[in-house]
């Protein structure tokens, strides 16, 4: 059964940077597509970058492209997601959340994954 944590949320300023790790136990990620999504209080999770190795594809939504990287090391079983130029409206809650990838591409839905983690919060402000 795939488990998987977030880490490396935290409190930065607009204009800042921060990297988000998924690390995963109990599976490989290399079998799975991951999505990074956000939500806010009152609005739906939002997804924000998506990979899947089996066909190199990665997405990203307008909001976020241009400023956010999602990259993944398989040596360590961790995706990464790089946050740059962080603005207001980037504060949420981030998860990382798993679809198994021989059977799905990406996907902007969290309704459309099987796995997520606990969350982590991002901050931003001056």
């Amino acid at each position: 059964q795939l488990q998987i944590v977030e880490s490396g949320g935290g409190l930065v300023q607009p204009g800042g940077s921060l990297r988000l790790s998924c690390a995963a136990s109990g599976s490989t990620l290399d079998y799975y597509v991951i999505g990074w999504f956000r939500q806010t209080p009152g609005k739906e999770r939002e997804g924000v970058a998506c990979i899947r190795r089996r066909d190199g594809s990665i997405y990203y939504p307008e909001s976020v492209k241009g400023r956010f990287t999602i990259s993944r090391d398989n040596a360590k079983n961790t995706v990464y997601l790089q946050m740059n130029d962080l603005k207001f409206e980037d504060t949420a809650v981030y998860y990382c959340a798993a679809r198994p990838a021989w059977a799905y591409g990406c996907s902007g839905y969290d309704s459309d994954y099987d796995y997520w983690g606990q969350g982590t919060q991002v901050t931003v402000s001056s």
